[in-house]
C-alpha cells in the first residue's frame, strides 16, 4: 500500500489527478469492511499511507477523508451506514470532520447541539477550520448529542472560506437546524473520532518531517560552499542532525499513539504528547531546515514551502503548543 502510494506520489500530478489515480488504484477502500471490498486495515495501516501522503507535502483531502471520515465511520458506524456512506469512495468521494469550534479545538464538550427531529436530527452551532467541506460528502460533526453526519449543501448549512497557510481548502461553517444523521450517540463517540483523528495528523506530521529532512539532506550534500559542500561544514551538520532527531522522535511517537488507538487501548497520554510534538517541535524543526535552504527555502515554488505550510496548518489544527502543553501537564498532574 505505502509502495503504491509512494509511486503514485513520484509521478507529481496535481491534486485532482493524484486523488483520481488513489481511487483508481483503490487505496481510499482499504480501511473498509472486506463485505465492502475493502482489507478491514487499522488507524496504523491506514497510518502508512497519511505519513506517505505527508512525506510529499501531497495536497490531496487524504487526511480529511481517510483519517476524520472514513476511518471513524467504519468504527462508529452501523452496517448499514456504512453501505450507504462508503461505497462511493472508490469513485474518489471526500470526507471530512469538524474538530474546532471558536476558541476551542477538539472540545470534549461540543457546543454545537443536536435535537432529535423525527428520524434524523436538527443540528445548530457554528464550527471553524474544516478541510474540504465545500466538496465533502458528509461533514462529521462533534454535538452535545454525539456525532452527527452533515450534508454540507443541506438547507441551513453556511460555508465562509478561510484562509490556510498551505492554500488547502478550509471553511468555517455554521450550521442553522440543518438536518442530519445520528452517525453515533454519546461522549464516547466524539472522543472516538478525535483519536483516530489525531492518531492520523500525528502519521500525516511523520511523515512531513521526514520528507522535509530528506529535501534539506539532499540540498546539503549538492550545494556547495567555499569549494565543499554545505554538509561538510560542522554547524550544518549539528543542525541538521538535530532536525533528523525531532524527526525520529516524531516517528516513534506518532506510531505508538496510531497503534493503541488501533488496539483500542487507552493512547491519551500518547495522542497529547504527539500533538504537543506537532505543535512545538515540527514547526521548529521546519524553521531550521529554512534556514539550511538559505534564500531557497522561502520561494513559494520550491517544495519545502508546501511542507512549512503544511506543518503549521496542523499546528493550528491540534491547537498549539500552549494549549497542548497543558493538557499534557493537566494528565500529568492527575497522576
Amino acid at each position: 500500500m505505502a509502495q503504491v502510494a509512494a509511486g503514485l506520489l513520484a509521478r507529481d500530478l496535481d491534486g485532482d489527478a493524484l486523488w483520481a489515480a488513489f481511487a483508481d488504484a483503490d487505496l481510499l477502500t482499504l480501511a473498509l469492511p472486506e463485505r465492502l471490498g475493502g482489507e478491514g486495515l487499522s488507524v496504523t495501516d491506514v497510518g502508512a499511507l497519511l505519513t506517505e501522503v505527508g512525506r510529499k507535502a501531497a495536497q490531496v483531502p487524504a487526511l480529511a477523508t481517510l483519517g476524520f471520515g472514513v476511518l471513524p465511520i467504519v468504527a462508529l458506524g452501523d452496517d448499514a451506514q456504512q453501505d450507504a456512506l462508503l461505497t462511493g469512495l472508490a469513485g474518489g468521494r471526500t470526507f471530512t470532520a469538524a474538530l474546532a469550534e471558536p476558541g476551542a479545538q477538539f472540545p470534549a464538550r461540543p457546543s454545537v447541539t443536536a435535537v432529535a427531529d423525527g428520524d434524523g436530527h436538527s443540528v445548530t452551532g457554528r464550527v471553524l477550520a474544516v478541510p474540504y467541506a465545500e466538496q465533502a460528502h458528509r461533514i462529521l460533526v462533534p454535538t452535545d448529542t454525539g456525532v452527527v453526519l452533515v450534508d454540507p449543501s443541506a438547507d441551513g448549512a453556511t460555508l465562509a472560506p478561510t484562509p490556510s497557510a498551505s492554500g488547502s481548502p478550509e471553511f468555517a461553517v455554521t450550521f442553522d437546524r440543518v438536518r442530519g444523521e445520528l452517525l453515533a450517540a454519546g461522549e464516547n463517540a466524539v472522543q472516538t473520532l478525535y483519536r483516530i483523528a489525531l492518531a492520523s495528523i500525528g502519521a500525516v506530521a511523520d511523515g512531513l518531517l521526514s520528507g522535509a529532512t530528506v529535501l534539506a539532506g539532499e540540498h546539503l550534500a549538492t550545494r556547495h560552499q567555499f569549494g565543499k559542500p554545505l554538509a561538510t561544514f560542522q554547524a550544518v551538520s549539528q543542525q541538521i542532525a538535530d532536525v533528523y532527531v525531532t524527526s525520529r522522535t516524531l516517528h516513534v511517537s506518532a506510531l505508538a499513539a496510531s497503534w493503541r488507538v488501533s488496539e483500542g487501548l487507552d493512547a491519551q497520554d500518547d495522542l497529547d504528547v504527539m500533538a504537543y510534538w506537532i505543535a512545538a517541535e515540527v514547526p521548529a524543526a521546519m524553521q531550521v531546515l529554512h534556514h539550511l535552504h538559505g534564500g531557497i527555502g522561502v520561494d513559494v515554488t520550491y517544495p519545502l514551502h508546501r511542507y512549512y505550510s503544511t506543518a503549521k496548518d496542523l499546528a493550528r489544527l491540534v491547537g498549539g503548543a500552549s494549549h497542548r502543553l497543558d493538557l499534557v501537564g493537566a494528565r500529568c498532574s492527575s497522576i
